[in-house]
């Protein structure tokens, strides 16, 4: 039985964690290399480092605080934020990533999905979700830019046609529940988990441990990933996966 993974992320602007409600009103987490030895420290399963105002300020993320994230790490560190080229994804990769996060480049080219997969295999390639509820599409909107711009594509749709190209995984964030700590979008999160074969990441709306509970059980999740609550020490890793086994879900 494949056990169900809790990964802390890291959200990094100017060299500095930071958190915020929604993608806006950003506060100061601490530091990378400090939260990164901690949360490996206290038995997380993987690490999300997101450089996230790269994309929209079209710059590429910071290859030397990955270097020295992935120098204290032990687990599987996944790096994403201006990633645009088979070259950035190199860059990154040699930095000491595990993996790759591509969200808006995946979307503005979606071919750098399938150059990925080709040439570092599809486990290395995680394309990122930002999805936000259109009332009058009825469903999920994907958008870009770190939440700044929407698209055309529907989030079943964009997170099937990632997979056909190359992705094997969808890190998917409900926007309108980023932050609010009511749970994550048990909703989204099943109907995107039930379309695609690889799996997928929960995110957006943790503030407790029954909401990773939920996540898995009713959301169908592969993992879930949170970020205030565990910086800011609400609960812990160590906490959530007891809850998890409690309740009979099969945790590292």
């Amino acid at each position: 039985m494949i056990t169900k993974r809790i990964i802390p992320c890291l959200d990094v602007k100017d060299g500095r964690v930071v958190k915020g409600i929604q993608f806006v009103g950003l506060r100061d987490a601490g530091d990378p290399v400090e939260l990164a030895k901690f949360y490996d420290s206290e038995g997380a399963d993987e690490l999300v480092f997101l450089d996230i105002s790269a994309s929209h300020e079209g710059r590429k993320t910071m290859v030397e605080v990955v270097e020295k994230v992935a120098a204290e790490l032990a687990i599987p560190f996944t790096v994403g934020g201006g990633i645009n080229s088979l070259e950035d994804m190199k860059k990154i990769l040699r930095a000491g990533a595990d993996k790759v996060s591509l969200n808006t480049a995946a979307v503005t080219n979606p071919d750098l999905i399938k150059e990925g997969a080709e040439f570092f295999g599809s486990q290395c390639i995680v394309v990122a979700i930002d999805a936000k509820y259109d009332e009058g599409l009825g469903s999920w909107r994907v958008y870009t830019h770190g939440g700044r711009n929407a698209t055309e594509w529907e989030v079943v749709a964009w997170a099937q046609e990632a997979v056909k190209r190359g992705a094997g995984e969808i890190l998917l964030t409900s926007m309108d529940d980023d932050g609010s700590k009511d749970g994550f979008n048990l909703k989204v999160t099943r109907r995107v988990s039930e379309a695609v074969s690889v799996p997928v990441i929960a995110s957006g709306g943790a503030g407790n441990a029954e909401h990773f509970v939920r996540a898995f059980n009713e959301g169908k999740a592969d993992a879930a990933l949170a970020a205030s609550i565990f910086h800011y020490k609400e609960t812990s890793v160590k906490e959530v996966k007891n809850v998890l086994k409690e309740k009979g879900v099969n945790v590292r």
